[in-house]
């Protein structure tokens, strides 16, 4: 798989990006709109209808993914060849094809920021065909990351300052997951990874320890504790729950005093009552002298067991968070949607039961204290005391400028974290702020609807 570095971001090579990453009906639509001319400018709004039932808020991801993707767009011959041979597109269709750049704006609820349903994450206005053809990636990614960094998120609330470190990679569902995952985990403050390559292409901290079978295939575990620490005597981190946990942290100290090991030292618990075997543990490495001797734990966690053990001050120093946050276990997926709002000078909407949209292109105006969102026409002017969220990220196909580094959008997430409601950052019975609509976009909602029924 081929890569290239830009700006410190490995991403993607160009080559790698084709248009038939999408689904046959956008092909379909965008080819009827091409031979009936049909090229005037179309604004579609991408949103989620509804918050999953244990979520307050999200963090907005996915949108930096996109913009690579949307700059390098094409079709190249061997694309073409196969939307002539096998599914039967024209000679006509074919040049439409190769013509395709995407060359509309798109302006976003930028990476880091909370989200809330009901509002929009991402509009693009761009010729209807490039608008269409456009879709089901903008959904595969936003969705997928807005997923997941708004679960991180919420494993962060519990953390309470505890250091988070992923440890999702081996249970996510295909490998660049993985990569995404570590990346919005540590968007929203998670401290590490254990993804290497991860690591490597977003310049976050490697982290790892050792396994329960690095344990057994020495004789015994004194053996594999000294070798480990022989090997790696900068950062030691002992596992120590592979036979005996309070046996494995004895002998855990016994290495760290006869190898005089000073540095980062840590011990692992991944199984048992993780609680009462901190408390153990803790008190043995104090009364050895050891209290810079983190503890960290694992096994299956998620906000809720973190929440758990964080408000019992069991003496945790770092969690690692893997399969549950890595696959949002609870809701692995969000209901986003990609709907035409308006085309020429003409709002549109849907009007089918549980799924009406609103017409036109909207903004949202955002008030931090108290916290509140207002959707609204674009072109209105912003209300005093509000800011507006959506910018503008891409300019006819283009960039409008840098793609942030991963500090900002934290920087992003812990101010808008921090004016959040607590009770949308309920952890168990989270209840989101309301989402208004200005009188403006009422009314054209309105007028719409009356034209659509009548």
């Amino acid at each position: 798989m081929r890569r290239e570095t830009t700006g410190g971001v490995v991403r993607l090579a160009s080559s790698e990006v084709t248009g038939l990453l999408t689904d046959l009906y956008e092909l379909n639509m965008a080819a009827s709109y091409w031979r009936r001319g049909m090229n005037d400018p179309a604004t579609f709004s991408l949103f989620v209808r509804r918050l999953p039932p244990t979520r307050g808020f999200l963090v907005a991801a996915g949108i930096e993914s996109c913009l690579d993707f949307l700059q390098e767009l094409r079709f190249d011959e061997e694309d073409l060849r196969y939307l002539h041979e096998t599914l039967g597109f024209t000679t006509r269709d074919l040049e439409s094809f190769r013509r395709f750049r995407f060359t509309g704006d798109v302006w976003a609820v930028p990476e880091g920021r909370v989200a809330l349903a009901g509002e929009p994450l991402v509009e693009v206005t761009a010729p209807l065909p490039e608008a269409q053809l456009i879709e089901t990636v903008l959904l595969n990614q936003v969705t997928f990351e807005t997923t997941i960094a708004s679960k991180a998120a919420r494993c962060v609330i519990a953390g309470a300052g505890r250091d988070l470190v992923d440890f999702a990679f081996r249970r996510t569902q295909g490998i660049e997951a993985g990569l995404d995952v570590a990346r919005v985990s540590a968007m929203v403050g998670f401290a590490g990874t254990s993804n290497v390559e991860a690591a490597r292409r977003y310049g976050l901290a490697a982290t790892g320890t050792m396994a329960h079978s690095y344990i057994e295939a020495f004789p015994n575990e004194l053996d594999a504790f000294r070798a480990f620490a022989q090997d790696f005597p900068e950062r030691a981190t002992f596992l120590v729950d592979t036979y005996d946990t309070i046996r494995g942290v004895e002998r855990a100290i016994a290495v760290i005093k006869e190898l005089g090991l000073q540095n980062e030292l840590g011990i692992r618990l991944d199984s048992g009552n993780l609680g009462q075997l901190a408390r153990q543990s803790r008190r043995l490495l104090d009364r050895s002298g050891l209290s810079h001797v983190r503890i960290l734990a694992s096994g299956g966690l998620d906000e809720l067991q973190i929440d758990d053990l964080v408000r019992s001050g069991a003496p945790i120093d770092a969690f690692g968070v893997g399969t549950r946050m890595g696959v949002s276990a609870d809701y692995p997926y969000l209901d986003t949607a990609y709907k035409l709002v308006c085309y020429g000078e003409r709002p549109v909407m849907k009007l089918s039961p549980g799924k009406v949209t609103a017409p036109g292109r909207t903004q949202v105006f955002r008030r931090s204290r108290p916290f509140s969102d207002v959707v609204a026409l674009y072109d209105e002017a912003i209300p005093a005391g509000r800011e507006r969220l959506l910018e503008p990220l891409m300019t006819k196909g283009r960039r409008t400028g840098r793609r942030p580094s991963l500090a900002e959008s934290r920087d992003r997430f812990q101010a808008d974290l921090a004016h959040l409601p607590d009770s949308a950052r309920d952890l168990r019975s989270p209840k989101a702020p309301q989402v208004r609509s200005s009188p403006a976009l009422r009314r054209m909602s309105a007028d719409t609807k009356r034209g659509l029924t009548q």
